[in-house]
């Protein structure tokens, strides 16, 4: 399953939101009926994750925690703790939590953005303003370059 490209939508007054055609498409091709929603640990936007991959990550992050270690367990917590399951309505939409809108700064249109195993939603104007940030130039000839 590889979600690529980027999407703009508009989001509702109720906070709905359509998820991108072309993103069904493949979700439906691997099987993948339930998502869960969560806020990306890193950046002002939000992750959707097909159930099989969110529990691919967990058994990855678990494996490396130990439930005898008090503050790792505190960690698991927090990262588990705040996620939500989106159910698809007849029409492709789901509900984004206020308090999701709210996190992510998403007053009216978002940016879908396809990252492989994960759809990330950015507010739109978060999104233009994070793309001006980075020299994809510079960055991906340092990174490709770092092992030669």
């Amino acid at each position: 399953m590889r979600f690529i490209g980027t999407i703009e939508a508009k989001v509702d007054q109720k906070g709905r939101v359509f998820l991108p055609a072309q993103f069904r498409r493949i979700l439906q091709a691997g099987n993948e009926e339930r998502l869960i929603l969560r806020k990306d640990l890193y950046e002002d936007c939000l992750v959707i994750y097909p159930e099989t991959v969110w529990n691919h990550r967990l058994d990855e992050l678990h494996a490396r925690l130990s439930v005898w270690n008090k503050k790792q367990q505190q960690l698991f917590r927090q990262f588990v703790k705040d996620v939500e399951w989106l159910s698809l309505d007849g029409n492709g939409r789901f509900l984004i939590p206020k308090r999701y809108l709210k996190m992510a700064a998403i007053i009216q249109s978002v940016v879908f953005i396809g990252m492989d195993e994960t759809i990330e939603i950015w507010a739109k104007e978060k999104n233009d303003s994070e793309a001006e940030n980075v020299n994809l130039e510079t960055e991906m000839e340092r990174i490709m370059m770092s092992g030669i």
